[in-house]
């Protein structure tokens, strides 16, 4: 068990020295992100599995508060609401279940964030475009080459990696430190 925990913490370590790579598109992220909030828009996520938690997390960052005392910043994860996603689920489709979402909720000045590993996931693919469409701003999480999502996402973060777990640290620190970061520019306009 000792060697297995050490190599898992080595192939994180392997991991997050890559993720100064990734400086420019986060910092992207953070213009769209402060832009949306800016104009009155909202912060919409989603995702599956493990990614539907983190999505659920970081919403709640924005909700509630990061670091700094500061009112609540406008954001909900699409995966927290178990009527419609079985409802849905039942009598349509589960690749779907996002798009329909994104399509009641999303307005052209939100930015609609999904996480996905693979980039495969027809659900997260779906609400993207349809998010394309209402024309707001969409970013995708996503790992390993990107998948089908690194062409639908106006801005796809790929972290080059193919380790399912690896690639999800990466986008909470990601989601993180944007947390982080919208704390400051608020307190700066405070």
């Amino acid at each position: 068990m000792q060697q297995s925990y050490l190599a898992s913490l080595e192939r994180h370590q392997t991991l997050f020295e890559t993720m100064a790579n990734y400086h420019e598109e986060c910092l992207r992220l953070l213009e769209a992100c402060h832009s949306t909030l800016a104009k009155g828009g909202k912060v919409i996520w989603f995702g599956n599995g493990g990614s539907a938690a983190d999505a659920q997390h970081l919403a709640a960052e924005f909700v509630v508060r990061y670091k700094l005392e500061r009112g609540p910043l406008a954001s909900i994860a699409l995966t927290t609401d178990t009527s419609i996603l079985t409802a849905h689920s039942n009598d349509y489709h589960f690749d779907t279940v996002f798009e329909r979402q994104v399509q009641a909720l999303c307005k052209p000045e939100d930015l609609v964030i999904g996480l996905t590993t693979s980039g495969t996931s027809a659900n997260i693919n779906l609400a993207l475009a349809a998010a394309n469409e209402i024309g707001a701003n969409t970013v995708a999480l996503t790992g390993r080459d990107g998948g089908e999502v690194k062409n639908i996402a106006k801005l796809p973060i790929i972290i080059k990696n193919d380790e399912t777990a690896r690639i999800q640290e990466a986008h909470m620190f990601i989601g993180h430190w944007l947390c982080e970061a919208v704390d400051m520019l608020v307190a700066e306009q405070q």
